[in-house]
């Protein structure tokens, strides 16, 4: 079992006909699309979702991806896309958990590095800006009150 994250979020994705080929697979290149939706609802737990990235002056753009098929996701399946946040100190590591929504079958695992690139400069960080570590550490308090 892979270690959980310090935040977590989950969406929901009823597999579209227009990602799928003649055998109603999900073609493997729309799986990142999936991990997108995760790591959105996850940004936006954290609350520095990529509005506040721009507006803080970064850009975070993906520098890796590994994927791990299991199981394939079909036409009309319901799965359910996790997306923990394992590190953003420096740099920005969420890892996923794609599921049959219904059953709970792991279909795929998935893990993406993020780097904060100043905008205006178009220099790479080797520490992520002030503004995340903030809004992660925010995020964490919030979590321990409740």
């Amino acid at each position: 079992m892979r270690k959980r994250g310090h935040l977590g979020a989950e969406v929901r994705i009823k597999v579209p006909f227009y990602d799928v080929d003649t055998l109603h697979v999900a073609w493997h290149g729309h799986y990142a699309k999936y991990l997108e939706e995760a790591r959105c609802a996850l940004l936006d737990v954290i609350g520095y979702n990529y509005d506040a990235m721009r507006e803080d002056g970064y850009a975070w753009p993906v520098i890796d991806l590994h994927i791990r098929y299991a199981q394939p996701a079909r036409f009309g399946q319901l799965i359910a896309a996790r997306a923990e946040l394992m590190e953003w100190q420096n740099r920005l590591v969420v890892n996923y958990l794609i599921t049959d929504a219904a059953t709970g079958m792991r279909l795929t695992r998935a893990t993406t590095t993020q780097i904060a690139v100043h905008i205006a400069t178009r220099e790479m960080q080797m520490v992520s800006p002030a503004g995340l570590t903030r809004a992660v550490q925010a995020a964490l308090n919030a979590r321990e009150a409740a």
